[in-house]
């Protein structure tokens, strides 16, 4: 046991996680709380995850965007940096495993996305979200917003939100927005 407490609520919300009850209609309903909330422009790239474990799986939300004619893209990680490298997705495209046995495109085409939907353990009232404790999308955000403007979006089940404020550093970076099958948490008020 450690007495860091970022590994502790790592480990309590994984399992927490790994318990909740799935329904097929949160995927539909995060697809209606998106559109409702986010309006995607015309040329932006968003790019989502494939689902590690019990993720809150995007796939049939990036299914919807692609079908409304937006260009999505996966992450792949990148050997010697924290900062992810995206590649273009299509749901037809050849997939292969990649770092950490995470699946992502067969292709070199890279891609700077605009919109990034981001997985999560647990996230907070201030828009602090927990994940996995790699560092990975941490280190991209920042990267990318130090670039253009972008919109990081926590995507995970209302069941993972917690009462208290999350411990976070210098190097988090704090969600824009937080979207679950019950609600979407603006913080860019």
């Amino acid at each position: 046991m450690t007495d860091n407490p970022k590994h502790t609520i790592r480990e309590q919300a994984r399992y927490h996680r790994d318990h909740l009850q799935v329904d097929q209609a949160d995927y539909e309903r995060v697809i209606d709380i998106f559109f409702k909330n986010v309006t995607p422009q015309s040329g932006q790239i968003i790019a989502g995850y494939w689902p590690v474990g019990r993720e809150f799986d995007v796939r049939f939300l990036m299914d919807e965007l692609i079908q409304r004619g937006f260009q999505c893209a996966l992450p792949c990680v990148i050997k010697n940096t924290k900062i992810l490298a995206f590649k273009a997705w299509t749901p037809d495209c050849l997939m292969l495993k990649g770092a950490f046995d995470v699946f992502e495109p067969d292709s070199d085409e890279l891609v700077e996305p605009d919109i990034f939907l981001c997985p999560l353990l647990a996230f907070d009232r201030q828009g602090y979200r927990m994940g996995q404790g790699g560092g990975y999308y941490d280190a991209t955000l920042e990267h990318s917003r130090a670039q253009k403007d972008i919109l990081a979006i926590g995507v995970g089940y209302g069941e993972q939100a917690v009462l208290f404020n999350l411990p976070n550093e210098a190097h988090d970076q704090k969600m824009d927005i937080i979207l679950t099958p019950q609600k979407i948490l603006d913080f860019r008020k």
